[in-house]
Protein backbone atom coordinates (compact mmCIF):
# COMPACT_ATOMS: atom_id res chain seq x y z
CA UNK A 1 0.00 0.00 0.00
CA UNK A 2 1.03 3.67 -0.69
CA UNK A 3 1.29 5.86 1.76
CA UNK A 4 -1.04 9.01 1.19
CA UNK A 5 -0.36 12.47 2.93
CA UNK A 6 -3.46 15.29 2.82
CA UNK A 7 -2.97 18.87 2.37
CA UNK A 8 -3.91 21.89 4.85
CA UNK A 9 -7.59 21.25 3.06
CA UNK A 10 -7.91 17.22 4.22
CA UNK A 11 -7.43 16.77 0.01
CA UNK A 12 -5.05 13.78 -0.47
CA UNK A 13 -1.69 14.43 -2.23
CA UNK A 14 -1.54 11.57 -4.53
CA UNK A 15 2.04 10.77 -6.37
CA UNK A 16 2.83 11.89 -9.69
CA UNK A 17 1.26 9.70 -12.24
CA UNK A 18 -1.52 8.47 -10.09
CA UNK A 19 -5.01 8.65 -11.56
CA UNK A 20 -5.87 10.61 -7.95
CA UNK A 21 -4.56 13.87 -9.22
CA UNK A 22 -7.14 13.74 -11.93
CA UNK A 23 -9.63 13.23 -9.94
CA UNK A 24 -9.23 15.44 -7.21
CA UNK A 25 -8.71 18.23 -10.07
CA UNK A 26 -12.24 17.54 -11.19
CA UNK A 27 -13.64 16.97 -7.91
CA UNK A 28 -12.27 20.82 -7.01
CA UNK A 29 -13.80 21.83 -10.51
CA UNK A 30 -17.10 20.35 -9.67
CA UNK A 31 -17.73 22.18 -5.77
CA UNK A 32 -15.68 25.39 -6.15
CA UNK A 33 -17.79 28.37 -5.91
CA UNK A 34 -15.32 29.88 -8.68
CA UNK A 35 -13.14 27.47 -10.06
CA UNK A 36 -10.01 28.96 -11.59
CA UNK A 37 -6.77 27.66 -11.74
CA UNK A 38 -6.01 29.23 -8.83
CA UNK A 39 -8.48 28.20 -6.57
CA UNK A 40 -8.11 24.67 -7.85
CA UNK A 41 -4.48 24.60 -7.14
CA UNK A 42 -4.92 26.09 -3.94
CA UNK A 43 -7.73 23.33 -2.71
CA UNK A 44 -6.16 20.16 -4.14
CA UNK A 45 -2.42 21.62 -3.44
CA UNK A 46 -1.27 20.08 -7.38
CA UNK A 47 0.99 22.74 -9.69
CA UNK A 48 -0.99 25.46 -10.70
CA UNK A 49 0.87 25.35 -14.08
CA UNK A 50 -0.84 21.82 -14.62
CA UNK A 51 -4.11 22.35 -14.07
CA UNK A 52 -4.87 23.31 -17.41
CA UNK A 53 -3.17 20.51 -19.20
CA UNK A 54 -4.87 17.81 -16.23
CA UNK A 55 -8.49 19.66 -16.28
CA UNK A 56 -8.86 19.87 -19.80
CA UNK A 57 -6.65 17.64 -21.94
CA UNK A 58 -6.41 14.68 -19.62
CA UNK A 59 -9.66 14.63 -18.11
CA UNK A 60 -11.14 13.87 -21.58
CA UNK A 61 -8.31 11.65 -23.15
CA UNK A 62 -8.53 9.29 -19.73
CA UNK A 63 -12.29 9.74 -18.69
CA UNK A 64 -13.96 11.40 -21.48
CA UNK A 65 -14.68 14.13 -19.39
CA UNK A 66 -15.31 17.34 -21.15
CA UNK A 67 -14.56 20.69 -19.45
CA UNK A 68 -14.89 24.30 -20.76
CA UNK A 69 -12.96 27.22 -19.93
CA UNK A 70 -15.26 30.24 -20.32
CA UNK A 71 -12.13 33.17 -19.39
CA UNK A 72 -10.36 31.98 -16.30
CA UNK A 73 -13.33 30.19 -15.08
CA UNK A 74 -13.80 25.87 -15.34
CA UNK A 75 -16.93 24.20 -16.07
CA UNK A 76 -17.98 20.30 -16.48
CA UNK A 77 -20.22 19.90 -19.31
CA UNK A 78 -20.42 16.45 -19.77
CA UNK A 79 -19.08 13.85 -17.38
CA UNK A 80 -18.37 11.24 -19.81
CA UNK A 81 -19.88 7.63 -19.20
CA UNK A 82 -17.00 6.51 -16.80
CA UNK A 83 -16.92 8.82 -14.05
CA UNK A 84 -19.98 9.21 -11.69
CA UNK A 85 -19.90 13.08 -10.27
CA UNK A 86 -20.69 12.16 -6.58
CA UNK A 87 -18.13 9.24 -6.75
CA UNK A 88 -15.48 12.24 -7.63
CA UNK A 89 -16.56 14.39 -5.79
CA UNK A 90 -16.17 12.21 -2.84
CA UNK A 91 -12.10 12.42 -3.95
CA UNK A 92 -11.48 15.04 -2.11
CA UNK A 93 -11.37 13.35 0.93
CA UNK A 94 -11.65 9.75 0.66
CA UNK A 95 -8.80 7.60 -0.05
CA UNK A 96 -8.62 5.87 -3.22
CA UNK A 97 -8.26 2.07 -2.76
CA UNK A 98 -5.19 0.86 -2.08
CA UNK A 99 -3.57 3.61 -0.41
CA UNK A 100 -3.51 5.15 3.34
CA UNK A 101 -3.11 7.40 5.41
Amino acid sequence: MTKIKRNAHGVPQYPKGHAGRLLVALAAVATLERPTSSAVAELTGLSKGNIDKMVLADSRSQFGVIVEKEGPIYRISDWGNVLKPDEVIKCLTVLLNRTKM
